[in-house]
């Protein structure tokens, strides 16, 4: 069988419902860069057959930037790192109200709550709880939240106040983990969504890739993925920050960003498949390419330390390709 019949294959084991096993997920993985292109227009066809046109367009609101106790070597908001980033503390529910009402207007589908910390304490949960609540009365927007850790009964409040989708990145492989973080384990990642899970959340689930990991173990991440089955993945591509250990980490090939989306797409095709940071700095289209390789999802307007495309530019962007925001 050549590739492009073994590429037909698996995508017709995903039309009848079988899920694909981890020797095609990886076989899918590795298939030579001249396959790509059908790899991506199969992937493409599984997301429309399951998801239509439609485009999952998310919109951000970092609650709380400030120096967080976590070592995570990509991020600029770790207190272990001089990156020279503005912090501050929550806001008011009247100032996130009037940024969330401004999403909606935008054509947001959801207003994800973000906070940069390891978890909430319990006078900050409380008043992240406000927040939520002044959103609904007020605004009616889908909300979802990052919140870090959470406790059994956090993550239940959640579910009482509406909160429709919990977002905790496991961020890479398990065997690439303990280079990128020292401060917390792999498995506390899992045990996080576990409990967001079996309070009723939906589950947001993903990564970073090119942090220096292997395809391999972009592999590994994903098959984790497939295992987990979230409702949403979501996968940022590496924009170095100046300051962190990784800052001088090359870029990721743009073949590799393509092949890990269509294989996600491959053995998760009900989900939202989004694509975060980095895609504007990253792709040379801002994410064009990959809405047609799997991806059904974009964030707009910004991400936790960087500006993004304007929501107008974006939507456009999304017509022009013949899908819908």
């Amino acid at each position: 069988m050549s590739n492009l019949e073994f590429i037909k294959d698996c995508q017709e084991k995903v039309f009848s419902g079988e899920r694909i096993s981890v020797e095609d997920a990886r076989k899918l993985f590795n298939v030579p860069d001249e396959d790509l292109k059908e790899l991506s227009k199969c992937a493409n066809e599984i997301t429309r057959d399951y998801n239509g046109n439609k485009v999952d367009v998310e919109q951000l609101n970092n609650i709380k930037k400030n120096a967080c106790s976590e070592d995570c070597t990509f991020c600029g908001q770790s207190a272990f790192f001089d990156t020279g980033i503005e912090t501050y503390q929550l806001p008011t529910p009247e100032e996130v109200v009037i940024k969330a009402k401004k999403a909606k207007e935008e054509g947001a589908d959801s207003y994800c709550l973000v906070a940069a910390w390891k978890e909430p304490s319990p006078k900050d949960f409380i008043k992240v709880c406000k927040i939520i609540t002044e959103i609904n009365v007020k605004v009616g927007i889908s909300v979802e939240c990052s919140l870090g850790f959470l406790t059994k009964q956090q993550a239940s409040k959640l579910k009482e106040l509406k909160v429709k989708r919990y977002n905790h990145n496991l961020e890479t492989a398990k065997s690439k983990f303990p280079e990128i973080c020292t401060t917390h384990t792999y498995q506390d990642r899992l045990d996080t969504l576990e409990i967001a899970r079996e309070a009723g959340l939906e589950l947001c689930t993903g990564g970073i890739i090119g942090l220096g990991e292997t395809r391999e173990q972009r592999l590994e991440l994903t098959l984790e993925l497939a295992r987990i089955y979230p409702e949403e993945i979501t996968i940022n591509i590496l924009v170095a920050v100046p300051g962190t250990p990784l800052e001088l980490q090359v870029d990721l090939a743009n073949s590799e960003i393509t092949r890990i989306f269509s294989v996600i797409r491959f053995l998760l095709p009900e989900s939202v498949i989004k694509i975060s940071g980095g895609r504007e700095t990253q792709l040379e289209d801002s994410g064009e390419e990959l809405l047609q390789s799997g991806a059904n999802g974009i964030i707009t307007e910004g991400y936790l330390t960087m500006g993004g495309n304007k929501s107008k530019k974006d939507r456009e962007m999304i017509e022009k390709i013949g899908l819908e925001a």
